[in-house]
Formats: structure tokens, sequence, C-alpha cells
């Protein structure tokens, strides 16, 4: 392995270690969620005023944003003199700052027609409706504050600077912990408490990135307009982002968009069902937040160096190695899910609001989303691969196509599968998406899979099954879960799960492919 892959891996293991903390505590407020507010009519809403910010937050924020102030921002810093970098940051905060404070505006006021688009089945129930628009009116201002914290993040990011990026979401999740054990069981109105819960963790994520930002001397001073000839070039570089943004917003937000759709779908099924997907959801991000989020991270900023400095081969290896990965990682954690997918849900949620049965329909939800875990990450690897280029149109042409995938898979699902139809088209449409990107990109760039690759993925699934066939025969069944205390249903999931994956890799090093190989530095 190259010095150079060895640096990525090392950069990948620094923000997996932090979404590895992220996500623990992201499943501790989970918990407290299914605990406090179970699946019914509270948590549905609050669900849905949670999810209408973070889908923006993907147009303004780490998605679309990220994808196309990176690229330009790794150029002016690589190519121009850092006065000109400096404007170009500082009208970048300015022009989006203030694109932000108008549309948070318009979300706060706006509160009852987003409910009524985003979730049109909440109409049918006033209780819920309300509650809703409640949860929106504190929750939307949080889309302000964690646009500029991702903003922050790809001027880190493009400073090699992982850690402090990939730590900030923990901040938000201790803000909710705090809100759900603390204020609703008190005499306190759910609605407001959830909703200012999240309003004070966008700003406590805003404030924790200057120290940062100040390492780097890299702390903007926002601008809407340039008054000198160097400023100029920096709103030329901002005209750049932004037209860059428009064809990744739809890009880079497939998946939200898939998942609001499911929203909408499901806000007509019964109540449970929006919260059941929620759970479940949660449990598939788990590897993709630990792994495929930290890949595409560090491999964004990788790629679009070696398009700015012209070299070909490295990108191309950059991507084959990459999808290895994937594969190598993925694919036996989608079985792993969709293996212990109760017992998972069983052991982390199944406790006071949270019955048996909410349980069992998180599960069916969570197997469902599984089949499509290696299609997700595969498309956060390939998508920077177009965005490296300056390429967003590709991109969303696709996504296109695998939005209507999920539109129809949906259609015809839901009405025999309820939510899990829903989950099943997400994972169709993942794999759609992640399937016509690679087919363009070696079109576009003439990159390819090495001939090692029908060897490689032989075994991989080779162990693979033989970790399906351990579990499959070993995991006891769901009665075993419901009726086991919260000790042993830990200890039990932890075996297994350190089972599984012992002989996963110990099959790996059989079929000779030995897995500290691909993360090893070369020799000099």
């Amino acid at each position: 392995m190259s010095n150079a892959k060895f640096a990525m891996i090392r950069s990948v293991g620094t923000v997996g270690g932090m979404t590895v903390f992220s996500r623990i505590s992201g499943l501790i407020r989970d918990i407290a969620f299914a605990q406090f507010l179970g699946s019914g009519a509270i948590a549905d809403a609050f669900f849905v005023a949670f999810r209408i910010p973070n889908f923006f937050r993907r147009i303004f924020g780490e998605g679309a944003l990220s994808v196309a102030f990176v690229p330009v921002y790794s150029e002016f810093e690589s190519q121009y003199p850092e006065n000109e970098a400096k404007a170009f940051l500082d009208l970048m905060v300015g022009r989006l700052g203030a694109v932000l404070m108008v549309f948070t505006i318009i979300g706060v006021l706006g509160a009852p027609a987003f409910v009524q688009v985003m979730a049109p089945g909440f109409s049918s129930d006033p209780e819920k409706f309300n509650a809703t628009v409640m949860m929106l009116r504190w929750t939307f201002p949080y889309l302000f504050f964690i646009s500029l914290v991702a903003l922050a993040a790809g001027i880190l990011n493009t400073h090699n600077r992982f850690a402090a990026a990939a730590a900030t979401p923990i901040l938000l999740n201790v803000c909710l912990i705090v809100t759900v054990y603390f204020f609703v069981p008190a005499d306190i109105d759910t609605s407001i408490a959830l909703g200012v819960g999240v309003l004070i963790a966008g700003i406590i994520q805003f404030a924790f990135q200057f120290p940062f930002l100040k390492r780097v001397s890299r702390i903007p001073s926002p601008r809407l307009r340039a008054k000198d000839n160097v400023q100029a070039r920096g709103a030329e570089g901002v005209k750049q982002v932004m037209t860059l943004m428009v064809p990744a917003i739809f890009g880079v937000s497939i998946a939200q968009i898939n998942l609001l759709v499911n929203t909408v779908l499901a806000s007509f099924l019964v109540t449970g069902s929006v919260s059941w997907l929620y759970y479940s959801d949660r449990l598939m991000e788990f590897p993709l937040g630990v792994f495929g989020v930290a890949l595409a991270t560090v491999i964004l900023p990788s790629l679009s160096r070696h398009i700015a400095e012209n070299q070909e081969r490295a990108y191309s290896e950059t991507l084959n190695w990459a999808l290895k990965l994937v594969f190598l990682v993925c694919l036996p954690a989608a079985f792993g899910l969709a293996l212990l997918a109760f017992p998972l849900v069983v052991t982390l949620f199944n406790y006071g609001a949270f019955s048996d049965m909410d349980a069992e329909m998180s599960a069916k939800s969570l197997a469902a989303f599984s089949i499509g875990l290696v299609g997700f990450v595969a498309v956060k690897v390939l998508a920077p691969g177009f965005y490296a280029r300056k390429n967003t149109k590709t991109p969303v042409v696709i996504g296109a196509v695998a939005m209507a995938v999920n539109a129809v898979v949906a259609l015809s699902l839901i009405w025999q599968f309820d939510h899990v139809g829903l989950a099943l088209a997400t994972s169709i449409a993942g794999l759609v998406n992640a399937g016509l990107l690679f087919w363009q990109l070696r079109k576009v760039s003439g990159f390819s899979l090495g001939p090692e690759w029908p060897s490689f993925l032989l075994k991989v699934l080779i162990s693979v099954s033989a970790m399906g066939l351990v579990l499959l025969w070993g995991v006891p069944d769901d009665i075993f879960w419901l009726n086991s205390d919260v000790f042993q249903r830990m200890a039990s999931l932890t075996f297994w799960i350190v089972t599984g994956s012992m002989v996963y890799v110990l099959t790996l090093y059989l079929c000779r492919l030995p897995v500290h190989r691909f993360f090893e530095r070369e020799k000099s």
C-alpha cells in the first residue's frame, strides 16, 4: 500500500473512530426515545419534525454544499494565494448565511405547510399534526447552525483535520439524551422540550468549530459583497460552488428524498409506522455512518487533489481501493444486520414504551434495509468520483432514475408489506443508484476494476457464507431475546457479533485474503 493510501486509512480510522462514539451516543439517544416515547403519536411527530430540517441540511449542509465546496476550496488552497483563499471563505460564509437566514424564517412561518407536504397523513389526526408543527418551529432554526457547521467541516477536512468534524454529532446526541431523560418526564410540554433540545444542540455544535478553525487560521469574516480584485476572485469561486451545488442538491440528497417519500407514504399507515422505520434506519445507519461516511469524507479531498494535479492513475487506484473496502466491510455487515435484526432491536430498544410488537415491526424493516447497505455505501464512494471532476450533473440523472425506482417499488409493495415494503424499496433504489454510478464512471473517466476482483469477491462471499451459517445455526430464537433481561441480551448479542466477526476474518485468511494487507504502510 502506498503511503498516500496509508494516510487515508489513518484518516478513515480517525473519522470512523469518532463516528463510533457518535453512533454509540446516537444509539443511547434512540434507546431513550424508545423508552420514553415508544412509537406513539408524539414519537411519530418528532421524527417527522426532525427529519424535515435534516433533509434541507443535505441541501445547505454536508451534502450538496460539501461536494461542491471541497473541490473548489482545494483548488484555491493549492493554486491561489492565501489572501484569495481567505476572501473566498469570507464571501462563502456571508452569502450562505444570508440564504440560510431567509430560508429558516420561511420554514418557521410556513411550518404547517411543510408538515402538510411531508406528512399529509397527519392531517387526519389534529393532535399529531399540531405537535409536529410546534416541534418543527423549534427544530427548523437548527438548519442554520448545522449548515454552517458542515461548511466548517469542509474547511477542516480539506486541511486533513478530520477529528473535530467527526466528533461534532456527539454534541447533538448528548443534548437530546439530556432532554429526553430529564425534561420529557417532567411536567413540560414534550413538543417544546424536544424542539428546544434540537435548537440548543445546533448552537453548541456551531460554537464547537471555532477553536479548530483558529488552529488552521481559517476563521471566516462573513461578507456579502466583493470590494477589491482579491475579493472578486473569491466571489468567482463562490459562484462556481453555487453552480456546482444546483445539480448536486438532487444528486447527494437522493437517499434523503427516498426517505421522505417513505415518510409521506408511512404517514398514511397505522400509527407507529414512521417510528418503526426510524428505529430500523438508525441501526442501518450505524455501519453506514461509521464506515461509509468516514470513507467518503476522506476520499473526496484525495480524489480532488488527484484530478487537480492530473494524476489519473492515482485517482483510479484510490477508487479501486475504496470499493474493495466497501465489499470487505459492508457485505458481512449487511448479512449481520439481517440475521441479527430482531436481537439488535430487542436488546437496544425493547424497554419502557417500546413494545414487543414494535420490536418485531422494526426488525422486519431493518432486515429489508440491510439488503441495500452495500449499495448505500458504494454510492458514497462512487459519487465523489464525479464530484472530484466537478461533474455534478451525472449523479443527478442517475439519482432521478433511482428515485423513480424507489417510488414505483414503494407504491407496488406498500399495500402488501406496509412499512417493510418501503424499506425494501429504498434498498433496491440504493443498489440501482450504485450500479448506474459505477457504469457511468467507467464511461466518463476510464476507471475500471482490477483483474484481481473476481477472486477477491469470491473469497469475500465464501467468508460471509461461513459467518452466516454459524449465525443461522447458533443464534437463539425470538422467545429467548424477549424473555431475557438486559444483561443477558447484551452478553448474548455481543457473543454472537464477536463470533460472527471472528469466523468471517478467519475464513478470509484461510482463503488467502489477509485483511491486514489493506491497512499496512508500504515499506520504502
